[in-house]
């Protein structure tokens, strides 16, 4: 069932930034309190040196696609201002992912946290292990509407 869910910290605008690289950054969860899990994502990351969140959308829950078999997806969107490269937030992601305890069974298996790099400036990177603008991301609702309702 889809859902809008509001929060003290999705949607918010918070403070400008100096920081070099504006990225938007999905974040996804289907696997325990999402929600609760997003406020302490949102801490871990905003309080890392390089990294200053902007803007977070509303955390829209939805079915999940490609594995039917498992709980709706509660998605949102991260605004960011980065002082990484695109190479250096991917890892830094991976091991936030990791630190929330993302286990990778299966493609599209339940996840406790799922950050992709959705674009990145203007960047346009093909590789093996890193695309942007992030290739589904025009076809995904769980992109397109925290997206839109990211104010």
């Amino acid at each position: 069932m889809k859902k809008i869910i509001k929060t003290n910290f999705f949607p918010a605008k918070m403070k400008k930034s100096n920081k070099t690289h504006k990225v938007l950054i999905g974040i996804g969860c289907n696997i325990g309190n999402c929600v609760r899990r997003f406020k302490k994502v949102y801490k871990f990351l905003n309080s890392h040196p390089k990294i200053d969140i902007v803007q977070t959308s509303i955390i829209y829950k939805n079915p999940p696609f490609g594995y039917l078999n498992q709980p709706d997806f509660y998605n949102s969107i991260l605004v960011i201002y980065t002082d990484f490269s695109p190479y250096e937030l991917l890892r830094f992601l991976l091991y936030t992912e990791k630190k929330f305890g993302r286990k990778r069974s299966f493609k599209n298996a339940p996840r406790t946290l799922d950050l992709d790099i959705i674009i990145y400036d203007n960047l346009k990177i093909n590789k093996k292990n890193l695309i942007i603008p992030h290739p589904y991301f025009k076809k995904r609702d769980s992109v397109l509407v925290p997206l839109a309702l990211k104010d």
